[in-house]
């Protein structure tokens, strides 16, 4: 009867809650990325009394102060610190959710992650496969700041989501700015799957856009085509995005239209879209920040010439980070930059 009712309450939360896809619609306001994911978290705690922020150092608003204040507002036993166990939070967080709540855990590196993949991998993920669908732990959202930001080496920067995209039984999604991560980060806590949000932390404050106020929520599974060209399509994720917006740029003068697709969930991803950019435009290059070799660009690559393969004009191409640690004082080198991303356009249009 407990999980019945709060299926039933999460049913009015969402469909009270607006869904849309422009900023315009309703008042906004200039802020950075880790304030639009204090947002969607509060609101996350406000319309659902059975949700629950717990991870290191959270309650004080932690590393990047994402959680800031929601200790003080919602109280302790709602937002609270855990002791510095990633396979504990997690494991925690699977029971937590299995019990019909809404468990947040927050990772507070996406390079700590990996002390939590059994809890993540053999439990979260097949707990509804092993138990018949009788019962569940799709109440847990695992947060986790990852990729690039300038300073943090082989511990600080790294980009796992490949691994976890190939669970069967869990959702990866990324955002690429504030907006963005509001609305997917809400989708994902009301999700009825275990989710692995990774969070770009190199954009925490260097991102700003117009978010709406209220709340609201972006479909998962679903890219965004965020600039439309006819020449070449680029598909990509997170803080990279920014990257390849710069580098479409830089082609348009040049005379190469692009076409440019956030995925925005990695696992299930949205083929179709990707699929129908290739058949109009031909050509196909993916960027990420993780090493080249198994990363989720691998996919993507093969999943396309599968279906495209008659359509393709020249080889997929991947821009990617390097087959080595991440580096520190050769970042620069290590990174898909803007001018590599750039010279693949032109390789790939001029084959």
């Amino acid at each position: 009867m407990r999980s019945i009712t709060m299926v039933q309450k999460l049913g009015k939360v969402l469909t009270n809650t607006r869904r849309f896809s422009s900023a315009n619609s309703i008042s906004s306001k200039p802020i950075n990325l880790f304030s639009a994911i204090n947002q969607a978290l509060d609101l996350a705690l406000d319309t659902d009394p059975r949700s629950y922020i717990f991870g290191e150092d959270v309650r004080f608003g932690g590393v990047f102060r994402c959680t800031m204040g929601l200790a003080d507002k919602y109280g302790k036993h709602r937002v609270f610190n855990t002791p510095l166990c990633e396979q504990g939070i997690v494991g925690f967080g699977i029971g937590l959710a299995a019990m019909g709540n809404r468990a947040i855990a927050e990772i507070q590196f996406a390079d700590y992650i990996f002390p939590a993949f059994d809890q993540i991998v053999n439990e979260a993920a097949k707990f509804r496969y092993r138990s018949g669908n009788q019962f569940n732990c799709g109440g847990l959202t695992v947060r986790a700041p990852y990729g690039a930001v300038g300073h943090g080496g082989h511990y600080h920067s790294q980009s796992p989501e490949a691994f976890f995209c190939h669970v069967p039984g869990l959702k990866v999604v990324i955002p690429r700015g504030p907006k963005q991560a509001k609305g997917l980060l809400l989708s994902c806590i009301r999700d009825p799957n275990p989710i692995v949000f990774f969070e770009p932390k190199w954009l925490y404050r260097l991102a700003v856009e117009e978010v709406p106020e209220d709340d609201y929520m972006f479909p998962l599974s679903q890219a965004e085509v965020i600039r439309e060209g006819s020449d070449i399509t680029l598909v990509g994720w997170g803080a990279q995005l920014q990257v390849m917006e710069q580098a479409c740029v830089d082609a348009a003068q040049e005379g190469i239209s692009c076409e440019l697709i956030d995925l925005r969930t990695l696992v299930p991803w949205d083929k179709e879209t990707v699929e129908a950019s290739v058949r109009k435009t031909g050509r196909l290059l993916v960027s990420h920040e993780a090493p080249i070799t198994g990363g989720f660009g691998a996919e993507i690559s093969a999943s396309i010439v599968e279906r495209c393969f008659l359509r393709l004009e020249a080889p997929i191409a991947r821009v990617c980070g390097l087959d080595t640690p991440f580096p520190l004082v050769f970042e620069p080198f290590y990174m898909p930059t803007k001018n590599k991303i750039l010279d693949a356009i032109k390789a790939t249009v001029n084959y």
